[in-house]
């Protein structure tokens, strides 16, 4: 049942960004995550995020750069160049964010009030579980987990994210026992 409702949220997301950016969810995604995180990285940057190759990146951009939604500026080493959103950039992201949060908003009607703390804390720990699982396999640094993510939903900024704090912990460890585990900055989850 678990798969099942992860396919339906996931499919009935990526339906709501398409439809509240007219992009492919892939550019729509790189909209959020600029919006959310980002800020102005380059073309790697973004495809890490992202999980694409660097020409898969690049198509996004332009696709993007394209329809007026992101510009291209100078990076912070001449040999790249920086990725920003333009006005019609940050209002589509707004778009995705709302589209997103309807989609979820709606799925979680169903939860009696009274279960929403318990629900909570499941889906901490199965995040937390699902983050584990990323660095342990080495993939922490692509495909963020929370590249379509409002950071304000879950309170990120004051430390309530289960993702960032599980990447944090573990990135804390790795420190201290010198693994090297992923390549990660940012807290990338």
């Amino acid at each position: 049942m678990l798969g099942a409702l992860a396919l339906a949220i996931q499919d009935r997301t990526q339906d709501a960004v398409v439809a509240a950016s007219g992009q492919p969810v892939s550019a729509a995604t790189a909209l959020s995550a600029l919006d959310q995180f980002l800020g102005t990285p380059n073309v790697d940057a973004l495809g890490r995020v992202l999980g694409v190759t660097h020409s898969g990146a690049v198509r996004v951009v332009d696709r993007l750069e394209s329809a007026g939604l992101v510009s291209r500026g100078p990076g912070r080493d001449g040999r790249n160049r920086s990725i920003a959103l333009t006005a019609a950039g940050h209002a589509a992201a707004a778009r995705i964010a709302e589209a997103r949060l309807d989609v979820l908003r709606d799925a979680a009607k169903s939860i009696p009030a009274d279960d929403l703390d318990s629900f909570k804390r499941l889906l901490d720990a199965a995040l937390e579980r699902v983050v584990r699982a990323k660095f342990a396999a080495g993939a922490a640094g692509t495909r963020w987990t929370c590249r379509l993510c409002d950071l304000t939903a879950c309170d990120r900024a004051a430390g309530n994210c289960p993702a960032a704090n599980t990447a944090r912990s573990i990135m804390a460890q790795n420190d201290q026992t010198g693994s090297s585990g992923a390549p990660l900055r940012n807290e990338r989850t």
